[in-house]
């Protein structure tokens, strides 16, 4: 009698759709304008002055300006930690990723050294720029085109557009009014106060590649020390007074907010 042939399948491949784990990518976005009324009616609009990073984990990726060559402009910092003079609106769910981390990892690193500190630039390659390159090299879909309409529509129409949308305002209220002394005094005061908090936490950002500096640069290079609020306000490097503020690519002034942590 002929031996009964067995028939067993054969063993699943391990690396199943069911073991990939998917990462979350979101976007996180944040006001450049002072809080108020034409604030929110530009927000309302999808035409205000915006800044974004990338949150993957528990690092949210972003892109600023600096002046130091052949460096990127490419950091991390602790979700939801606002920019300077920025404050958060809300959460974008981009979508999701099945790369593992190795591979994320190698594809920021590949970002960073697309989006070099010295070629930023306010209206054609800014932190928007890169959070959508981001968002499409782990997604497949670019960000959300409200987060750059500002700056395409400067663009498009230079001559047209309010300098507020591409300079953020430095001395003016929510509703448009100068500060007086008393109100300067207040907010330098509470700016000082985030400025020590972020120097004692992990909230600090740090560039993309930068992450194993030794203890004196980390020092060095915690949140950028102002010599004044003058000149945070004026965009300048932390390093003196008198010192030349930082440029973007078109020679714009760049706003704290759009700046990237050099030492």
């Amino acid at each position: 009698m002929p031996s009964r042939k067995s028939h067993k399948k054969p063993a699943r491949s391990h690396r199943s759709t069911l073991s990939l784990q998917k990462t979350e990518v979101v976007i996180n976005i944040y006001d450049l304008l002072p809080p108020g009324r034409i604030s929110t009616m530009l927000w309302h609009m999808g035409t205000s002055l915006l800044h974004s990073g990338v949150v993957i984990g528990d690092k949210e990726y972003a892109y600023g300006g600096h002046d130091r060559r052949d460096l990127t402009g490419v950091y991390w910092t602790k979700p939801r930690t606002e920019p300077p003079g920025g404050t958060f609106r809300c959460e974008y769910l981009q979508g999701f990723t099945l790369a593992p981390q190795a591979e994320i990892d190698a594809i920021v690193r590949e970002a960073s050294e697309q989006f070099a500190g010295t070629a930023y630039n306010l209206l054609t390659k800014n932190c928007n720029h890169f959070t959508s390159y981001l968002c499409e090299r782990l997604t497949g879909k670019p960000a959300p085109a409200f987060l750059n309409r500002a700056a395409s529509i400067g663009v498009a129409l230079p001559c047209v557009v309010p300098k507020e949308w591409i300079e953020v305002p430095d001395f003016d209220t929510a509703d448009g009014a100068l500060l007086d002394d008393e109100d300067e005094d207040h907010l330098g005061a509470r700016g000082g106060e985030r400025a020590r908090m972020l120097r004692t936490s992990d909230e600090q950002p740090r560039l993309v590649g930068q992450e194993q500096r030794g203890d004196r640069e980390d020092r060095d290079s915690e949140e950028l020390d102002w010599d004044s609020e003058d000149e945070q306000r004026q965009g300048g490097t932390g390093k003196g007074k008198g010192k030349a503020p930082v440029r973007d690519a078109a020679g714009r002034v760049l706003p704290p907010a759009e700046r990237a942590p050099v030492s």
